[in-house]
């Protein structure tokens, strides 16, 4: 940094004297600041902030880095270089020029090169994150020569921000703004970068300057949206939205941003009907599809969540079956029994032979569970039960319906030995155990019984499990 004339420097500080408040001997509580208050008066007073203010009175025309005029020479025949697009050529002789002493205009043109180097077809990923780890450090080098050079600081946030790296690009697009660089785009890549960080009230304040600079691009607008639905601001978020998609009508991804403030704001029709809409313009996801079916759900819709979930099913990745098996998870535990079959046999014919042995497993529970539930033939359950078993021996659920089973044709004997087979897992053993023991009170051993209770409720205390312990302990005692 250049010395100071002291001429200047004396001027500052006669300056600062003169603005600083006059103190005289009241009590601290009764100073007048003349309109300052004390955190203003902090900053005044901060040496930081008198030293820069002192550098103001220097014009700032020295904008870019100078060069000598050897290094002006350097300069042109690396241009006449990249005029011929003989990059690899002028990033070597850069290399060699390039020192700690060196202007750091040498820095930053060896950076932009490598940027370049990057987008080149024939490169694989390892050898792009290779050169643009070059190009960062490069720019680094640029702005600590040089640290007023704004395009460095801007290349710099550029790189990490295409490198997925949003917390160092903060520092290098919030240094280009303090270096009066803040432009739509600027501030737009600070908003990205700040939402990515989960820092969504600096990314509202950043997409809403990127708006001001530039109200014509939708990415600030849509940015500013999702930054008020990250903070649960869903009527902002809708409101906006709705504005966007009047002037924006084809973007499912506003419709899609809308409907999920809806949900927010606890209005799951209007929700609902947006999905629709956003499936009728062929511009649905497996996602979008699949909220909207748990919407129907949680509306007691069950017809039309199956439906809706089905539609989920087809946009999706074939050989991924798991989304479509928690569906009609969620749709059995609701009782909604004929729309879980049917979307059973869907999921079988969407996925077929690609179904794993884990997904061939969860079907099958799903078919026990309806059998039971239907009132299927006692066999068809059991059958679906040892298949599973067969094909995992150690799935401590089918077990436990296998004893239920077992203990609803009286066949005690033959529960007690799934109940038993299950607890030997830990996963299942408290829930095997309170099976056993129910079994065992059905008998009249309620003796028996309390050990299995207690054992269950030392893994998982469960408050309803703990009054059946103690109705158990009393019929005990009463005997």
């Amino acid at each position: 940094m250049k010395t100071l004339p002291a001429r200047i420097f004396g001027g500052a500080i006669l300056l600062l004297a003169l603005s600083c408040p006059v103190w005289s001997n009241e009590p601290e509580s009764s100073v007048s600041y003349s309109g300052l208050n004390e955190s203003i008066l902090f900053v005044w007073n901060d040496p930081v902030f008198q030293k820069r203010f002192a550098e103001s009175y220097i014009a700032e025309t020295e904008i870019e880095p100078r060069v000598t005029e050897s290094e002006r020479k350097i300069m042109l025949k690396i241009l006449e270089l990249i005029a011929a697009d003989k990059m690899e050529e002028a990033a070597r002789q850069l290399e060699k020029s390039t020192s700690p002493s060196s202007s750091a205009v040498f820095d930053f043109t060896l950076a932009n090169i490598y940027f370049q180097q990057a987008d080149r077809d024939q490169i694989n990923q390892d050898e792009k994150t290779k050169i643009l780890n070059q190009a960062a450090t490069a720019y680094q080098s640029a702005v600590e020569k040089y640290p007023k050079f704004r395009r460095a600081w801007r290349n710099l946030g550029l790189i990490y921000i295409r490198q997925g790296q949003y917390d160092k690009s903060l520092p290098a697009l919030t240094q280009v703004i303090a270096l009066g660089g803040g432009n739509a785009i600027t501030f737009g890549l600070l908003g990205f970068a700040y939402a990515s960080v989960g820092n969504n009230l600096s990314a509202e304040s950043a997409y809403r300057m990127a708006i001001l600079l530039d109200p014509n691009t939708i990415d600030w607008k849509m940015g500013l949206a999702r930054s008020f639905f990250r903070q649960e601001r869903f009527s902002d978020a809708a409101a906006l939205c709705k504005q966007l998609i009047r002037e924006n009508p084809d973007r499912a991804d506003l419709w899609l941003l809308e409907a999920n403030a809806r949900i927010g704001l606890n209005q799951p029709l209007q929700a609902a009907e947006i999905f629709e809409l956003v499936d009728r313009l062929g511009k649905s996801t497996a996602d979008s599809l699949n909220m909207l079916g748990d919407i129907y759900v949680n509306q007691e819709l069950y017809d039309m969540a199956a439906e809706a979930y089905t539609r989920a099913m087809r946009k999706d990745e074939p050989g991924n079956p798991d989304r479509p098996i928690r569906s009609a998870q969620i749709l059995i535990a609701r009782g909604a029994f004929e729309e879980t079959r049917l979307l059973i046999e869907q999921i079988e014919t969407r996925y077929g032979s690609q179904l794993t042995d884990a997904a061939r497993r969860e079907i099958l529970k799903l078919r026990a569970r309806l059998a039971v539930a239907v009132g299927t033939d006692d066999m068809e359950e059991v059958r679906v039960l040892e298949e599973i078993v067969a094909l995992d021996p150690l799935d401590g659920e089918a077990l436990i319906l296998l004893g239920r089973r077992s203990s609803r044709t009286q066949d005690f004997e033959k529960a007690i030995f799934y109940f038993e087979r299950a607890a030997a897992i830990e996963k299942y053993e408290a829930d095997a155990k309170i099976q056993h023991a129910q079994l065992l009170v059905q008998q009249g051993k309620y003796n028996e019984a309390l050990p299995l209770l207690r054992r269950a409720q030392q893994i998982s205390h469960r408050q309803n499990v703990q009054e059946y312990l103690e109705q158990v302990e009393r019929f005990a005692k009463s005997r």
